[in-house]
C-alpha cells in the first residue's frame, strides 16, 4: 500500500480557494491585463515556493503493485504500462522554470522522465491522431494537448522524478506532464491514462475560462 502522505512542500490551495483565483484571473481578462496582474499576484504571493492546488482533495493514492498507465485510443497496440515497465523506458533529464497562470514561478526545476515520442512509439499511433487527452486519477481533471504541440516542445515528457527524487504525492506521483513553455494547469498530475484522439477538447480549466493553449507570456490576456 501507499505510504503515509507526506507534509506538502507548499501551500495547499482546495476547491474554494483556487475558485476565488480564477475568479480573480478571469475576471481580470475584462479589467485589463495590468489590473488582472495586480490582482492575482496579491491573491497569491510570489517567491514562496510551490502551491499545492487540488481540484478534488485529498491527493489521489499511488500503489505500486496496482497502478497502470493506460494508452489507448487512436493506437495500433494499446498498453498498461506498470510503475516497473515505465521506469525501464528510456529516461530523459531536463531543467526548466515552472510558471503558474496565477503569477508565481519555481525556477530551475529538474526533470526526469519519459518523453513522449518513447511512449508513443510503443502504442504505435494511427496518422489519424490530432491530440493526447490526459486523464488524472484525480477525478474529474483532465486536459488535451495536441500532437504538434509535442513536437515542437522537444523537452516535453511524462516526469516522474522531480529534483532528483521520485515525484511525491502532493507532485502528481508516479507521472505527471511536464510542457515547459506552457502554465502549469496543463500540467496534468497523477496520469493514469492517456487517450489519442483525432480531435482536441478543452480540459478542466478551459470548461472554467482558461485558455486552451497556455503558452507562458502569450495567453490568458498576458
Amino acid at each position: 500500500m501507499a505510504g503515509p502522505d507526506p507534509v506538502p512542500d507548499g501551500r495547499l490551495l482546495g476547491r474554494r480557494a483556487f475558485f476565488g483565483v480564477l475568479g480573480l484571473g478571469v475576471s481580470g481578462l475584462l479589467w485589463g491585463n495590468q489590473a488582472a496582474s495586480l490582482v492575482v499576484r496579491s491573491a497569491v504571493p510570489l517567491g514562496e515556493g510551490w502551491r499545492i492546488y487540488a481540484v478534488n482533495p485529498p491527493f489521489p493514492h499511488f500503489d505500486p503493485a496496482t497502478w497502470r498507465l493506460t494508452i489507448d485510443g487512436l493506437v495500433e497496440r494499446p498498453q498498461h504500462l506498470t510503475h516497473a515497465e515505465l521506469l525501464a523506458l528510456p529516461a530523459a533529464r531536463q531543467v526548466s522554470d515552472f510558471h503558474c497562470v496565477t503569477g508565481w514561478s519555481v525556477l530551475g526545476v529538474e526533470w526526469q522522465g519519459v518523453r513522449f515520442d518513447d511512449l508513443l512509439a510503443r502504442a504505435g499511433v494511427s496518422p489519424q491522431a490530432k491530440a493526447l487527452t490526459f486523464v488524472s486519477a484525480e477525478k474529474p481533471y483532465v486536459d488535451t494537448l495536441t500532437i504538434e504541440q509535442f513536437r515542437d516542445a522537444p523537452d516535453a515528457m511524462l516526469a516522474l522524478e522531480m529534483d532528483g527524487r521520485p515525484l511525491t504525492r502532493e507532485h502528481g506521483a508516479p507521472a505527471r506532464v511536464v510542457m515547459p513553455k506552457m502554465y502549469g494547469y496543463k500540467g496534468v498530475k497523477w496520469v493514469r491514462k492517456i487517450i489519442v484522439t483525432d480531435e482536441v477538447t478543452d480540459g478542466y480549466w478551459e470548461q472554467r475560462g482558461y485558455d486552451r493553449d497556455a503558452y507562458v507570456g502569450h495567453s490568458n490576456g498576458l
